[in-house]
């Protein structure tokens, strides 16, 4: 099982790779590691923060995908309708965007941390982007 460590704001998580039902997806985040970027809250989705990727090109066609992923239930969603992104939802969530609703690959899960994805969530919304960093533990 390969573990990520991520730091986003203050808060610390754990994240287990998804490689049994994602492994494309987990292959190309892994490549990216360590991966630095800025988290902000989402505009349609609900309760969650997002990281915009814009074209990126992922190179993966949807694995493990869902619309509906529960707090601590990363997401990548590879293009296509819309930008490329990472989805990080920290409450009830319906993954979407101006063009409707979409589906993103669940490929990490937070097993670590979880209590503070509420607190990353707020804190994006009321005070924005947040630094976020992702690494192989």
């Amino acid at each position: 099982m390969t573990t990520l460590s991520i730091t986003a704001g203050p808060h610390r998580f754990r994240a287990r790779m998804e490689e049994q039902r994602a492994p494309e997806t987990c292959a190309f985040f892994a490549d990216l590691l360590p991966f630095e970027q800025k988290v902000i809250h989402v505009r349609w989705s609900g309760e969650s923060t997002w990281i915009p990727l814009g074209d990126l090109p992922v190179g993966v066609g949807f694995e493990n995908h869902t619309s509906h992923p529960a707090p601590g239930e990363i997401l990548l969603y590879p293009g296509g309708f819309s930008e490329t992104e990472i989805l990080f939802p920290y409450g009830g969530c319906r993954f979407s965007s101006i063009v409707g609703q979409l589906a993103g690959n669940h490929f990490l899960t937070v097993i670590e941390g979880g209590e503070n994805l509420r607190a990353l969530g707020e804190l994006t919304l009321w005070q924005g982007a947040q630094d976020i960093r992702f690494d192989r533990e």
